[in-house]
C-alpha cells in the first residue's frame, strides 16, 4: 500500500503550449498484488484441505486435514477453495491487462479533451469540447471510504472524474496537478480550502 502513497512516476506532462496529458494508472497497483497473492494462496489451500479430507492423505503441510470428515467439512472448504481460486483469476486477469489504465489528453489546437481507459475487452475513448469545461474540481474526503480525486466540471453535465478509483495520492500533489491543469486549460480550480 506504500506504493499507493507514494508520488511515483510524472503523472502529468504539458507536452507543449497547446497540448496536455495525464497518465492515470490502472489496477496494477501493490495493493491489488498483495490481494491476488492472499486470495491465491487462501483458495489454494482451503482445495488442497478438501483433496486431503476425500483421500485421506495430508497434501498440506499445516494441521492435519486428512483427519476432517468429507461430507460437510471437505465438500464446504472444496466450494470454498473453488470460489476463491475464481476470483483469483478474476483479480489476477484485471492485474495482467491493467485494467482502469488510461490518459487525458487537453488539446487546444483541436479544442478537445480526449478521455481513453483500458477496459476488460476493450480500450474506451471519449472526446468532448473543451469549452463546455467550467472548472477543475479537487475532492477531498476522509473515513471508511476515503475519496482523493481531481474531476471537471462541465456545463450541462455531471462532473467527469479524471484520477484513477481509489488512488490515494498526498493531498500536496493533488492540489499541485488540480493548479497545472486549471492554469493550462485557463479557468477556475475549485475545492481547496
Amino acid at each position: 500500500m506504500s506504493g499507493e502513497l507514494s508520488e511515483g512516476p510524472k503523472r502529468s506532462v504539458q507536452v507543449n503550449q497547446k497540448q496536455f496529458q495525464q497518465f492515470v494508472l490502472g489496477s496494477r497497483k501493490v495493493s491489488n498484488f498483495i490481494v491476488g497473492i492472499m486470495v491465491s494462496i487462501g483458495g489454494l489451500g482451503f482445495l488442497l484441505a478438501s483433496l486431503s479430507s476425500y483421500f485421506g492423505r495430508d497434501f498440506l503441510p499445516l494441521g492435519h486435514p486428512a483427519s476432517m470428515i468429507f461430507v460437510p467439512q471437505g465438500l464446504l472448504m472444496g466450494l470454498y477453495g473453488i470460489a476463491a481460486v475464481l476470483l483469483a483469476s478474476y483479480l489476477w486477469t484485471l492485474i495482467a491487462i491493467d485494467f482502469g489504465s488510461g490518459s487525458n489528453f487537453f488539446d487546444k489546437d483541436s479544442g478537445t479533451l480526449s478521455v481513453s481507459r483500458r477496459a476488460f475487452l476493450k480500450q474506451i475513448t471519449i472526446k468532448l469540447p473543451l469549452k463546455d469545461i467550467k472548472a477543475v474540481k479537487i475532492e477531498s474526503r476522509d473515513g471508511i471510504n476515503p475519496i482523493r480525486r481531481i474531476s471537471l466540471r462541465f456545463q450541462n453535465r455531471t462532473d467527469l472524474p479524471l484520477s484513477s478509483v481509489g488512488d490515494l495520492i498526498p493531498l500536496s500533489v493533488l492540489e499541485e496537478e488540480g493548479a497545472q491543469l486549471a492554469r493550462f486549460l485557463d479557468v477556475n480550480l475549485e475545492g481547496i480550502s
